[in-house]
């Protein structure tokens, strides 16, 4: 073995066998002044998974939560030295330290649950992008407010001109700035429709009585979707009209969240 493969197994060794730390430290932007639509959904689905493997946290709320992450993306979480950002690098992580929620799953159905989590992420996430950054009205009344609300004029108006330049940038590689509303939430709804029939007969996409990490991805965005307040419903409306993924929603927010805790009663 080479090298460096031989350096990699070893450093992925030493990690799995560090002790977690008795408390986790998630960070994330201000829930009621700042945070937008899909940074709420990404932070939301972070907190189900991490509560689904039963790992203790804390939330640590940060103005410049998106500057101090490594990624530039939140939530991220400090874990002892380590500081790891996003859905997907968080789990790879905690799967690492033996806090999985698939692993028990056959080769097969853990590519099954990878595949309906890149659709996940390609429409549901690129949809919340384009509607918070691209769709005027909502970059215009709402975005912009949002994200420059801790900064005073200028920085404001450059850090908002500077993120609607990522965003549009990412949205144009996965094929959806030059996208009609129309077409998005004709994505939307198709995801949705996948989705549904992918999970009809069972409590959770696992298809046994416990969920794993594509129930808490689905969970952090369509409860955002459906929660967050916009200009219009139109995306809350299209996810309504598909019962099993908003009673996959409450099964969760019952099970792993107390009602108070993320405003619902």
């Amino acid at each position: 073995m080479p090298t460096a493969l031989l350096a990699d197994s070893r450093a992925l060794q030493l990690e799995a066998e560090e002790p977690l730390p008795r408390e986790i430290t998630l960070y994330q932007p201000f829930e009621v002044e700042q945070i937008l639509l899909p940074d709420n959904a990404n932070c939301l689905a972070v907190q189900a998974f991490l509560k689904m493997c039963n790992i203790n946290f804390k939330i640590e709320l940060k103005h410049n939560a998106e500057y101090m992450s490594p990624t530039g993306r939140v939530p991220f979480i400090k874990c002892g030295e380590r500081v790891i950002a996003e859905f997907d690098n968080i789990v790879s992580f905690m799967g690492n330290k033996g806090k999985s929620l698939s692993d028990h799953l056959s080769p097969a159905s853990k590519a099954d649950m990878t595949a309906y989590m890149s659709l996940v992420n390609n429409v549901f996430a690129n949809a919340e992008l384009y509607i918070c950054w691209v769709h005027e009205a909502t970059f215009n009344k709402v975005t912009k407010v949002r994200h420059g609300w801790e900064y005073p004029w200028p920085l404001n108006h450059f850090l908002n001109w500077q993120k609607r330049k990522q965003v549009i940038k990412r949205l144009n590689v996965f094929g959806w700035y030059n996208k009609t509303i129309k077409e998005v939430h004709n994505d939307v709804e198709n995801c949705c429709v996948a989705l549904s029939v992918r999970l009809e007969g069972n409590d959770y996409f696992s298809g046994e009585k416990t969920p794993n990490e594509l129930d808490a991805l689905v969970f952090g965005h369509i409860f955002t979707i459906i929660t967050t307040p916009l200009l219009d419903n139109d995306l809350a409306n299209i996810i309504k009209k598909y019962p099993l993924l908003w009673h996959l929603c409450k099964r969760i927010e019952t099970s792993i969240f107390s009602l108070e805790a993320i405003g619902v009663k």
